[in-house]
């Protein structure tokens, strides 16, 4: 595969880029009283506004042919499509299925993702509001006070992200911990404070072979 950066479409780019030294956005405005409106787009809920950077309709169409040139859409279509686009494991990369409906059957070696993934997310909200409610108890029957999530990279910065974006939303007598280090000090400064009867472990690996992680649970 012929690399990006030799190709003609990003000597373009680059070109560009050279030019775009002397660019001056208040005399973009000046001469493109449009400029906020052509350069305002929707992506989903969100509301995209391009005109305060440095770019020019030239500019952004220069950028999506070297999309075209790397094959984006294609692999794009793949992605969605279920096909084995991680090549170091040969599997699927299902982020979507996660986002999709439950009606949007999305069928990888035969099997419906979707279906699944709607089932797992089902049975994760049903577990999280009996532990919130107190129904769901600890094996001397005490209520659930913490919970500790043992995990390391995404695993531990996925859930660490939602849990601040969350926080207006918390069950204010549950406290959440995250343990990534496999420094034994970083789980003991964790168990030093919390109390093994109301106390919930959560282990979060995608494969169960990470080591930080084994290590710690």
């Amino acid at each position: 595969m012929t690399p990006i950066t030799t190709t003609s479409e990003w000597k373009i780019v680059e070109g560009m880029a050279a030019e775009g030294r002397s660019f001056d956005l208040r005399s973009a405005f000046d001469q493109d009283p449009a400029r906020a409106d052509r350069f305002t787009f929707a992506a989903g809920d969100l509301t995209v506004d391009l005109s305060k950077h440095l770019v020019t309709t030239d500019i952004l169409d220069a950028l999506a042919a070297i999309a075209d040139r790397a094959g984006l859409p294609r692999r794009i279509e793949a992605l969605f499509g279920g096909e084995h686009i991680n090549t170091t494991e040969d599997r699927a990369v299902l982020h979507t299925a996660l986002r999709s409906h439950p009606d949007s059957p999305l069928m990888v070696d035969g099997q419906n993702v979707t279906a699944d993934v709607a089932n797992v997310l089902a049975r994760m909200a049903a577990f999280a509001d009996q532990v919130r409610s107190g129904s769901w108890k600890g094996h001397t029957g005490q209520r659930i006070r913490h919970i500790v999530n043992i995990g390391i990279g995404g695993s531990d910065l996925g859930p660490a992200m939602a849990y601040q974006a969350l926080r207006p939303y918390l069950a204010g007598n549950i406290d959440a911990h995250f343990v990534s280090n496999v420094d034994p000090a970083d789980i003991a400064s964790v168990l030093d404070v919390v109390d093994p009867e109301s106390t919930l472990f959560v282990i979060a690996s995608k494969t169960f072979t990470t080591l930080e992680t084994l290590s710690n649970a």
